[in-house]
């Protein structure tokens, strides 16, 4: 009988005691759980991927950002800007938002703040979620849905089940949320972006 050894100079043979198939099953388990170890965990929580570059992004009713006052873990926090565009903040109330860059934005908090309130402050803000965009027309589900970054027309009419039989398939028209006026767009050609607060309705096909 083959005797298990038990030092480093001689190691368990594995696959003897448990068998081949043991022995592949539980060289699966160990990668596995060495890996799990291995992997950075990270307490961050996550983040949306943010905006194009190239997007002068305006904030508006709906949107949620993500404010870091460096040094006052009070004011740092998650705030949702309210439907009529205002960002409510401790000690220094109100902050028109609608319409403004997160830039903008920033530099109003740390205006705000440095008087009297908080000496020297530094401001960082990030959006953690969107307003929602809007799909009508002839589609089979219209309604509201919520905003990803890298959002194109073509993946929010599929969001909203697709063409009706009825639908003109090769154009849409896109509404942004500070426009009035509709833009058309040719679905055959190159992607569209859309951005939060957008409407993109689907019109009839004539025949």
């Amino acid at each position: 009988m083959r005797r298990i050894g038990l030092s480093a100079r001689e190691p368990y043979d594995w696959r003897w005691i448990f068998g081949w198939r043991g022995w592949r099953d539980r060289g699966t388990i160990a990668v596995c759980a060495a890996a799990a170890i291995c992997a950075p965990i990270s307490s961050e929580p996550t983040k949306p991927t943010p905006l194009p570059a190239d997007t002068a992004y305006r904030l508006s009713g709906g949107d949620r950002l993500r404010v870091t006052v460096f040094g006052e873990p009070a004011l740092t926090g998650d705030y949702s800007i309210t439907a009529d565009g205002i960002l409510s903040f401790p000690l220094i109330g109100e902050i028109d938002a609608r319409g403004r860059s997160i830039g903008e934005v920033r530099e109003a908090l740390r205006e705000r703040l440095g008087k009297g309130y908080v000496n020297d402050p530094r401001v960082a803000i990030e959006a953690i979620s969107y307003r929602p965009y809007y799909v009508l027309g002839e589609v089979n589900r219209p309604g509201e849905y919520p905003y990803a970054a890298g959002l194109r027309v073509d993946q929010a009419i599929a969001a909203a089940g697709g063409f009706t039989y009825r639908a003109n398939r090769g154009t849409a028209f896109v509404r942004s949320s500070d426009d009035s006026a509709e833009r058309k767009v040719k679905l055959r050609k190159r992607p569209v972006s859309v951005l939060p607060g957008d409407t993109i309705r689907v019109g009839e096909r004539y025949l």
